[in-house]
Parts: C-alpha cells; sequence; structure tokens
C-alpha cells in the first residue's frame, strides 16, 4: 500500500525544484516582515531617524510585493503537481470497476476523488507554507535576538507534537465516515434500481427504515470525526497563541537583559502574522483534509489483488489461433458456462435471469431469443462481465467482445476506430480484410479510405453499427456477442455480418436476435419468457415449444421476414404486403415503398418491457 502511495505521490524533480524556488522568494517576505520592523523601530523612529525608519518600512513592502508574486507562481506549480494525481486516481477507479464491477464507483468518482485532488493541493500549500514561514520567522528571531527561540519554541515544539498525536485516530474516523459514505451510496442505488417493486410490494416503509439506518451510520461517524477535531483547537492554542502570552510576560526580563524593544515588536509581528496564521492552516489542512487524503488514497490506490467474486468466475484463455487451451476457465472446448446464474436488479426486484445453466462450445452459434424486456440484454452483459450475477458462476475460457445495439464511434480516423480494440495497430490488410467479410467495405470507400477522419454526428445509425461490427471483427477476442447490433441493418447486412462472426476460425458467437432469420441461421436457439428458458435448434422448437412457434410468428409478422426465396442469405429484400408470414404488420404507402411496423415484438402482456 505505502509503495502505491509513493508512486502516486512521485512527480517531476523539475517542478518540486520550481516550487521550492518559488517558496524561498515568498519565505524572503516572511523574515523581513519582523526583522524590517525592528530595524525601522530601533534605528529609525526610537533614534529620531525617520527617514530609516521609512526606509525599512518601503524595503518591507517590497518584499510583500515580491511575496505576492512568489505565490502566484506557487499556485501554478501546484496545478501542475496535482492534476496528474488525479487523472491518474480517475484510471484506477474506472479500471477497478470495470475488473471488479465495484459498486462504490460512483461514490469514488464523484466524491473521494475530487476530495483526494482537492485535498492533495490543500495540503502541499499549506505544508509548504508552514515550512517557508516558519524557517523565515525562526531565522527573522535568532537574528533579531536568539533569547527569543526560548520563549517561541518550547509551545510551538508542544503544540505541533499534541496535533501529530491525534493525526492516526483522525485518520480512522474518517475511514469509517467515508466507509459509511459508500453504504450509502451503495444502498441508494440499490432502492434506485428496484423501486417499482418495492412500491409493488409495499416494502416503503421496510426500506425507509434501512435507509434511514445507513444514514443515522454516517451521522455518527461525522459526529465521532468532529469531537477529534477539537484537539486541533487547544493545539493551535497551545502552539501559535501560547508563545504571544509568554513572549509578553516575559518582556520585562527580556528588555532587562538587553532584548530592544524593537526586537519585542518584530517578535509579535513573526508570531501573530506569519507564524500563528501558518500554523492553523496546517493544523486545518493535514487535521481534517490531510487525514482524508490519507485514507482516500490507501482506498483508492488498493493494489493487493482483490478477492475473486463469489460469482464471477473467468479464465484467460488465448487468443485466436492458439488452439490448446482454450476454455481454461469455462471447460475443455466451451466457450461460455453459466452454472446457476441468478440476477435481479436490485435486492428486492424479481429475477430477470433465474438459476440459468448454460454451455456454449468454442466455435458455436447461439441465438438469444425471447419478447422485448425479458432479460436478453442483462444475459448479454452478464456474459460480457458488465454485470455480476448474485448467484452462480459465469464462466469464460476466452476473450470477448460486446457490440451494443447502439455503436459508439468516436472523432478520429477509420483505422483508429477500427483497430481499437486490438492490443497492436492491426495491418490494413486484415482491417479491410474485417471490412469486406462484415459488408463495411464500401462505406469505409465512401469515407476515404483508413486515413479518413470520422465524423460519428455525419453517420447513420447503419453505417455506425458496420463500423462497430468491422472493429469487433478484427479484435483477437475470440468471443463475440451481438446485442441487437445489426438492428439498424436490412436482413441481407445482418445475415452477411452474423455469418461473418460465425465463420471466423475458432470463434464462438452469441446473438441477441430480433429477426427469426438470426434464429434460422444458429447452431442453437435460447429462448427466454420469464418463467424458464428452452433450448434447442429452430427445428426442435418449433416442434416442442408452442411459445417458441408464437414467437416466430411475431417475428415474422414484423418487416423484413427471413425466407428462402433464392438468396444466398435466405432473405427476401424487399418488404411488401402479403409475404409469407405476413401479420398485416407491413403497409406498404406512397410511391417509394416506405414501411411502418407495429413493433419489435409481439407483447405478451405482462412480461413488460426492458
Amino acid at each position: 500500500m505505502a509503495e502505491a502511495r509513493l508512486r502516486l505521490l512521485r512527480h517531476r524533480p523539475r517542478v518540486l525544484v520550481r516550487l521550492a524556488a518559488w517558496s524561498a522568494l515568498e519565505a524572503g517576505q516572511t523574515f523581513l516582515l519582523g526583522y524590517a520592523l525592528a530595524r525601522a523601530i530601533d534605528g529609525g523612529f526610537l533614534a529620531h531617524e525617520p527617514a530609516h525608519g521609512l526606509y525599512w518600512l518601503a524595503a518591507a513592502a517590497v518584499a510583500v510585493v515580491l511575496g505576492a508574486f512568489g505565490t502566484g507562481r506557487v499556485h501554478r506549480v501546484v496545478a501542475a503537481l496535482v492534476e496528474p494525481v488525479r487523472d491518474d486516481l480517475v484510471r484506477r477507479v474506472v479500471d477497478r470497476a470495470l475488473r471488479d464491477g465495484d459498486d462504490a464507483a460512483v461514490s469514488r468518482l464523484t466524491h473521494q476523488v475530487e476530495i483526494a485532488r482537492d485535498t492533495f493541493a490543500g495540503l502541499v500549500l499549506v505544508s509548504r507554507t508552514f515550512v517557508f514561514t516558519a524557517a523565515g520567522a525562526l531565522a527573522g528571531l535568532f537574528s533579531l535576538a536568539p533569547v527569543l527561540l526560548l520563549v517561541v519554541l518550547p509551545p510551538l515544539l508542544a503544540g505541533l507534537a499534541l496535533f501529530l498525536a491525534t493525526l492516526r485516530p483522525l485518520a480512522r474516523r474518517q475511514e469509517t465516515f467515508l466507509a459509511a459514505d459508500e453504504a450509502i451510496a451503495t444502498e441508494l442505488g440499490a432502492l434506485v434500481s428496484g423501486l417499482r417493486d418495492i412500491t409493488a410490494a409495499g416494502a416503503e416503509d421496510r426500506v425507509a427504515t434501512g435507509a434511514a439506518a445507513r444514514i443515522a451510520d454516517e451521522y455518527r461517524a461525522a459526529r465521532d470525526l468532529a469531537r477529534w477535531g477539537t484537539l486541533r483547537v487547544l493545539a493551535v492554542g497551545i502552539g501559535g497563541r501560547l508563545p504571544v502570552v509568554l513572549l509578553l510576560i516575559t518582556a520585562p526580563l527580556l528588555l532587562a537583559h538587553g532584548v530592544t524593544a524593537g526586537a519585542l515588536v518584530g517578535a509579535l509581528a513573526y508570531l501573530t502574522q506569519s507564524l500563528l496564521p501558518a500554523l492553523q492552516s496546517l493544523m486545518q489542512g493535514l487535521g481534517t483534509s490531510g487525514a482524508r487524503l490519507a485514507v482516500v488514497l490507501r482506498r483508492l490506490t488498493a493494489e493487493g489483488v482483490p478477492e475473486e467474486p463469489r460469482a464471477v468466475r473467468t479464465g484467460p484463455g488465448p487468443g485466436p489461433g492458439t488452439g490448446a487451451g482454450a476454455g481454461a476457465g469455462a471447460g475443455a472446448g466451451t466457450a461460455v458456462r453459466l452454472r446457476g446464474v441468478t440476477f435481479a436488479y436490485g435486492p428486492g426486484a424479481a429475477p430477470v435471469v433465474d438459476g440459468l445453466d448454460l454451455a456454449v462450445p468454442v466455435g458455436g452459434h447461439l441465438v438469444v431469443a425471447g419478447p422485448s424486456g425479458i432479460g436478453k440484454s442483462t444475459l448479454a452483459a452478464l456474459i460480457a462481465g458488465v454485470l455480476r450475477p448474485d448467484d452462480g458462476e459465469v464462466l469464460l475460457g476466452a476473450e470477448r467482445v460486446l457490440v451494443p445495439q447502439e455503436a459508439y464511434i468516436f472523432t478520429a480516423t477509420v483505422r483508429e476506430n477500427l483497430g481499437h480494440l486490438c492490443p497492436e495497430p492491426p495491418p490494413d490488410a486484415a482491417v479491410l480484410a474485417s471490412c469486406a467479410a462484415v459488408g463495411a467495405h464500401g462505406l469505409v470507400e465512401r469515407l476515404g479510405g483508413l486515413d479518413a477522419r470520422v465524423d460519428p454526428t455525419a453517420l447513420s445509425a447503419g453505417e455506425r453499427q458496420l463500423l462497430a461490427l468491422a472493429r469487433a471483427h478484427a479484435a483477437p477476442a475470440p468471443l463475440v456477442l451481438l446485442d441487437e447490433a445489426t438492428c439498424h441493418l436490412d436482413p441481407a447486412a445482418e445475415a452477411r455480418a452474423e455469418r461473418a462472426f460465425a465463420t471466423r476460425p475458432g470463434g464462438t458467437l452469441i446473438v441477441v436476435a430480433h429477426r427469426i432469420g438470426s434464429a434460422r441461421r444458429a447452431g442453437r436457439v435460447l429462448v427466454m419468457d420469464g418463467t424458464h428458458t428452452e433450448y434447442g435448434t429452430h427445428e426442435e422448437l418449433l416442434a416442442r415449444s408452442s411459445f417458441y412457434r408464437e414467437l416466430t410468428g411475431a417475428f415474422a409478422g414484423f418487416s423484413h421476414p427471413a425466407l428462402a426465396l433464392g438468396d444466398s442469405y435466405g432473405v427476401d429484400p424487399v418488404a411488401r404486403p402479403g409475404l409469407t408470414g405476413d401479420g398485416r404488420h407491413v403497409v406498404a404507402h406512397r410511391a417509394v415503398g416506405q414501411m411502418e411496423t407495429v413493433r419489435d415484438v409481439a407483447d405478451r402482456g405482462s412480461l413488460g418491457s426492458q
């Protein structure tokens, strides 16, 4: 842990040198504040030499201007230190959330990372200010009269010692407070996702009681933290205000032993205008912000091997072409294996997937079918690792890539978009071969080739899907999940893309279907109906499952039905009324043959929508 923290706080030496240089300029102001005041009094006004006194006061004023200039430069240098720390923390939090499915990631990103950035900046500023201010003030006291240090140093050191003794308890209570804050974020996140079920079950009072308990825990942690914070007031009083009192009490004795009136006034200026404010800032920064920073960094930069989630285990799996060893996590020859997988959106919600067992062999082609909202996309997200099951195991024997319905294309060249999922930039020939395989070659040519710059807003939804499909095809991941990733393509283009993935050597394809043609092309079909699942070939399910026959009829009623009309992909390229299986859902109007559809898949009453 300590090594991780040191790596996080290690910065460029040049930046630290610049920080020290500008801080030294600022410390010069501190030194001249008391020294010039003492000289102005002793050698100027008390000696009836006002010009001499004004000279020293002018020197102090110039020092203030120079110190202000140094302070401005210090803030710029601190920004150069702080922002890289924030960026590094954000990367760590995101990596951890993607790897472990961290439920507290929202709190970490929106709250704790900002705490770390702000408190680190404040800690650098107050620590630097105290060190250089104390050095300037103590040097000034010594130059005025060394005996002054005997009055100032003991209480100053005693106050600092008391303050340092409270840091560890403060850090522990700060960690308790942050843990309570994370618990609230997790609790409320789960409640929001299950509000409909909570209301339907009449569980508002019970759920509100549980949430109130979490809030009460955070309140108690905050109150305990505040109690320890009061010791900081005592430490400031001992280290910052007691020296002033002692200096006034011992003033007659000091004057009797050769300390001048100007030196006493300068010493008071050092204490009240420099040391006391710097000490207060240091204790405020370290006592609250510093303890918080230590806790947050420990929580954000933990690099130990995380405990493996009970419900998810994945084998590393080889990339394409590795042959032996495929299916290391799911079993030899198996790309995906689900054992008793259960998942619900919230603790009180009904399971979307309930006790599912499934095995997909390497090279298999599975279609997941079912009404809208039944959990098909949820299942794809569970296999992809985007969601973690509440119970059971998801075992993967290979790397996987998920292509969602809403394809993401970023502003960059076509080559950068298509090679985004590859560890190393793929050869242009391989990228173009993937484009040709999924039917995106013509689009790439229209865009201007691989070096052309892509504007995502200028692409249609179907064009974005074609580029996303080509990107997934070019990726080394053997397992591809298409979650309605072809819904904006015509049936022929969809069939071509699916066939490209299904025929990749060693590749495994799982498709969340929205057309019956996908089910006909697949080796196996998994049908989800909300209460149980059915599994088999298209023909087997037609023979034994009335629900699948009903679902197939709904599929066929959708425009662009997949029919064996001579096309190499088994689809009719033109939708029109009167096609076989048309349930009067395809309505031609106007001369251009536009169409409108009733629904993607027929509603089944109480099943709801996703």
